[in-house]
């Protein structure tokens, strides 16, 4: 089965690797460079206790597990379970632990003292929740090694051509457009993030999008001074294995709703990175901030599934850092019409296509 996966991301190239996996006969079309759109200026949060109702808690755990079992089928680095420390809101602190730890998530209530030993460098809160199991990854390695898997076991990946548009013919998709001519395929993944909205509504289908953007400043690297995820009430910070800190410019990155980012990046970088150097009482100096635009449709849930194109698929959301493993097992079962177990099929219900449609 040929199989055209468009958009070389996180989704895109998880979904390369599991459907090579399962005999595919793959290939992956990216305008860009691999991962150089939204994965490559992620804050790479792995989390379950940012969600927005109780199915989206169960996905986002569900892909967590589908991160570790990642480990055991590709090899790469990318990934770190350091668990992160939480005191974004102190006055509803007690309340979300109890409902997180109701939902069984691991998740602690730490007092001073013990955050100050887990972190020494920081100035600790009076309380703070652990969540024992969360993590990091970097998406654009982790994009890379997907795709060299993915081409080792036969795949192929075309960079910086632009798909123009989607072939078909009596409801069934053909391949794809390009400026030079087309590609045929059976079947076709989008996994195109904010430009989903305009290659779907090319065969008639509404997938409504919001605009989304994020600045993720990088430190130059230092020596380790954090080893968690930290979620405080006015910066999200982590710090990776290169010893670079990573911060978004939002102070409330997760639930950031704005549509447009209004100040000078330069000034954002530096107001984010005096942000972190007040939390570790230690200077800093950046050296890139990066723009990305995250791919959100309308209603905030991820979307993935076969559209009403026969042979065409669906795979775009936020955040891919949290849901990419599972989404790409999905997809590939899927693409290649094999059943998923009743787990998986109750977990992505929710979050079809047909949602915008029916």
């Amino acid at each position: 089965m040929k199989v055209i996966i468009v958009g070389a991301g996180i989704i895109g190239a998880l979904t390369a690797f599991h459907l090579a996996r399962r005999g595919a006969d793959v290939t992956v079309i990216e305008a860009g460079q691999p991962a150089g759109a939204a994965s490559g200026a992620s804050f790479g949060w792995i989390n379950a206790s940012f969600f927005l109702d109780r199915n989206h808690f169960d996905l986002r755990c569900a892909a967590m597990s589908a991160h570790r079992r990642l480990a055991d089928t590709l090899t790469s680095r990318a990934t770190l379970w350091q668990g992160c420390l939480s005191w974004e809101d102190p006055t509803g602190l007690e309340a979300n632990h109890d409902m997180l730890e109701s939902y069984g998530y691991a998740v602690s209530i730490l007092g001073k003292d013990e955050i100050a030993v887990l972190e020494p460098a920081i100035s600790a809160p009076e309380r703070a929740m652990l969540m024992h199991r969360e993590g990091a990854v970097d998406l654009a390695t982790l994009a890379r090694d997907a795709l060299t898997a993915a081409t080792a076991l036969g795949a192929h990946v075309i960079a910086g051509v632009a798909v123009a548009g989607l072939l078909h013919q009596q409801a069934k998709v053909q391949g794809v457009r390009w400026s030079g001519g087309t590609l045929p395929a059976d079947a076709v993944v989008l996994a195109t993030g904010v430009a989903t909205q305009g290659l779907l509504a090319g065969v008639g289908q509404s997938l409504p999008m919001l605009t989304r953007p994020a600045l993720i400043v990088r430190s130059t690297p230092v020596p380790p001074v954090i080893s968690h995820i930290l979620v405080t009430p006015g910066q999200e910070v982590r710090q990776d294995p290169t010893g670079r800190i990573l911060a978004p410019t939002s102070a409330a990155h997760q639930s950031d709703r704005a549509d447009a980012i209004d100040e000078n990046p330069e000034q954002l970088a530096d107001k984010a990175i005096g942000r972190v150097e007040r939390l570790l009482d230690r200077s800093l100096s950046w050296e890139q901030v990066t723009l990305a635009h995250r791919p959100m449709p309308q209603d905030g849930f991820p979307v993935v599934g076969a559209c009403t194109l026969e042979g065409l698929y669906v795979s775009t959301m936020h955040s891919g850092a949290t849901l990419a493993p599972l989404v790409s097992e999905i997809a590939a079962k899927e693409v290649l019409a094999q059943a998923l177990s009743n787990e998986e099929s109750s977990l992505i219900a929710p979050y079809r296509p047909q949602r915008f449609t029916d």
